[in-house]
């Protein structure tokens, strides 16, 4: 019998990714602003960083929930809210927005997740203009969205219309810039009948030939648009080549950030020392495996799907593709002044994990910021918020009263919209941990207080010996600025040797 999940405290304070962050941001700092570090760190980076060492603290404030029955308490710490890397402020929105939208958007029926990667020489650019992105997404959608209409009318002759939630992740699974698409689609049709009726119809089959030609029309709808924009520095320039490089100067500095961490070779953002050899980055291979295609350095797979009736597995699904790109786990102190971060899957040259400099890791984690304005997920087709069908096919909400933070009140009925989850429900929901439940008395545990001035909360934390302060950041290393004494010779560091 599985042993009971319990509940305890995080402490990312104790974690190796917090400590790579708070021992390098201010060496970070002093690299760049002296130039040795030719890269730009705008200020939604550096609030990104700088929020995420507040992250999980108490001493930057905390919910005080206390049990009447035997007067236990339990104290929560604030969150940094970052749309970055966070991974507890992350995973929480990928568990909020999951269940949103099984519970209130996606109606019952198939779901299929198409995935498009582009040409490595685009990654630089897409992974700080937002607005070119977004334009490039929408691209990948009209194509699948023209595939099913043309497919379902080939077929049994229905003139209907597709759906889908478009998710932007920004980074590979070793945290290089690699902006890409998870689209998740629904599998099929929907369709107004004579009678006014709104039904679906699946889609009845698909093959890796369907999978091509929605990969062609996706790069050259993409290819066509960047043309039309200018962005191609020469009329004889391929898809496959670069783009051009942004006329502003802040952009350009932006620019460099985001080629440096895509690539991952040289310094700051690496290198990365690999099991294996290390794949290469400029030759785009074609392929065709089972639902999965390569044409001209874009990727097409869609060989994930998800029934109708597999709640567990739609939901996993929408989690999936809503992930945060790194989990705290995954990184861990290595040899040498290395910070080692752990594959979730092995590179098809057997590497399981990389081993970076700190400050290596800590540029990485800077591109994978989103830029501001820039919303990583939308909804096309039937699901668009101006589709005169998505009313009509919208779930039914669940019948079940929500979650109660206060033992006395009663819980109110669900909304038939999207709602803010409750941290305790996401907790029972993703784990099935009932942290209101009092760990003495197995009472209930209420809402008493929400502990946010500066005073109290070091006058509440000294009586119960919890630290007062954050930790301070360590001082900026001087050049060559890099921790791992391997990088320190290269940069020409005799005491390194």
């Amino acid at each position: 019998m599985a042993e009971a999940i319990t509940y305890e405290r995080r402490r990312p304070e104790a974690t190796t990714l917090y400590e790579v962050v708070q021992d390098n941001l201010e060496t970070l700092y002093g690299a760049v602003d002296d130039g040795a570090l030719k890269l730009a760190l705008p200020p939604f980076v550096r609030k990104e960083l700088e929020g995420y060492l507040d992250c999980g603290l108490l001493c930057r404030g905390f919910a005080r929930l206390r049990c009447d029955g035997c007067a236990e308490t339990r104290l929560v710490a604030f969150a940094c809210k970052g749309r970055g890397f966070c991974p507890s402020c992350l995973g929480r929105k990928m568990s909020a927005t999951a269940a949103n939208l099984v519970d209130y958007v996606i109606p019952k029926v198939p779901l299929r997740q198409w995935v498009l990667t582009v040409p490595f020489a685009w990654r630089s650019r897409l992974g700080f203009d937002g607005a070119l992105l977004g334009a490039v997404v929408r691209k990948l959608a009209d194509a699948v969205l023209a595939f099913y209409r043309r497919r379902l009318v080939e077929e049994d002759g229905i003139k209907g219309q597709s759906g889908a939630v478009l998710v932007v992740q920004r980074t590979s699974s070793d945290l290089r810039l690699n902006p890409h698409v998870h689209a998740v689609f629904l599998d099929g049709v929907h369709h107004e009948d004579e009678g006014g009726e709104v039904k679906f119809h699946a889609l009845p089959r698909l093959e890796t030939e369907d999978v091509g030609c929605v990969l062609e029309d996706a790069a050259r709808r993409i290819t066509r648009y960047l043309r039309r924009r200018g962005l191609f520095d020469d009329a004889d320039d391929t898809e496959a080549e670069a783009l051009a490089a942004p006329e502003d100067d802040e952009a350009r500095a932006l620019a460099e950030l985001a080629a440096n961490a895509a690539a991952g070779i040289t310094p700051p953002a690496g290198p990365a020392w690999k099991r294996g050899a290390l794949p290469p980055l400029t030759h785009e291979r074609d392929f065709d495996r089972h639902l999965s295609v390569g044409r001209g350095g874009f990727t097409l797979h869609a060989a994930t799907r998800a029934g109708a009736m597999d709640a567990r597995g739609r939901e996993a699904l929408l989690k999936y593709v809503l992930r945060p790109p790194i989990a705290q786990e995954r990184v861990v102190q290595g040899s040498d002044g290395l910070v080692r971060v752990a594959l979730k899957k092995r590179f098809s040259d057997g590497t399981f994990a990389v081993d970076l400099d700190p400050l290596s890791l800590l540029t990485r984690l800077c591109a994978s910021v989103p830029p501001p304005r820039f919303h990583t997920v939308g909804y096309v087709g039937v699901l668009a918020s101006a589709s005169k069908l998505r009313p009509r096919i919208l779930p039914e909400p669940p019948k079940e009263a929500g979650v109660a933070l206060d033992a006395n009140e009663e819980a109110e009925p669900r909304p038939r919209r999207c709602r803010y989850r409750p941290w305790a429900e996401l907790m029972m929901r993703t784990f099935e941990v009932d942290v209101l439940c009092c760990p003495r008395c197995s009472g209930r545990l209420r809402l008493v207080a929400l502990m946010t001035e500066t005073k109290e909360i070091r006058r509440y934390l000294h009586a119960l010996g919890e630290p007062t302060e954050a930790a301070a950041r360590s001082p900026a290393r001087g050049p060559p600025y890099w921790s791992s004494r391997a990088l320190r010779r290269r940069a020409g560091d005799v005491d390194a040797a």
